[in-house]
Order: structure tokens, then C-alpha cells, then sequence
């Protein structure tokens, strides 16, 4: 298409919350689907560090 300078698809788009983690996290060779999710998780998951829950 003549009038398209970029795909949304490669810089993140308006999908992931965080475009600039993305982009660092690809360009690392992390897959894409694995990065948007990192991306959309936010603060607050990174916060609980893969600890689990104490019910079962």
C-alpha cells in the first residue's frame, strides 16, 4: 500500500500497554506473543515474583 510507512504489528501497536518494553523485549529475541503478555502483565505481577498461593 502506497500510503503506509509502518506496520502497527511491528512496533507494538495499540495492543501492548507498554510499546517501549515490547520493542526492548523483541528485540532480545523473546517471541512475540511471550512479550505482549510480559508487557500487559503491568507492576504489579512482577511484583509477586512467581510466588504461589497458599490455598489449594
Amino acid at each position: 500500500m502506497p500510503g503506509r510507512k509502518h506496520s502497527t504489528a511491528r512496533s507494538g501497536g495499540k495492543a501492548t500497554k507498554n510499546p517501549k518494553q515490547y520493542r526492548a523485549l523483541r528485540r532480545k529475541g523473546m517471541p512475540k506473543a511471550r512479550a505482549a503478555k510480559i508487557t500487559n502483565a503491568g507492576k504489579k505481577a512482577s511484583r509477586k515474583g512467581g510466588r504461589r498461593s497458599k490455598s489449594r
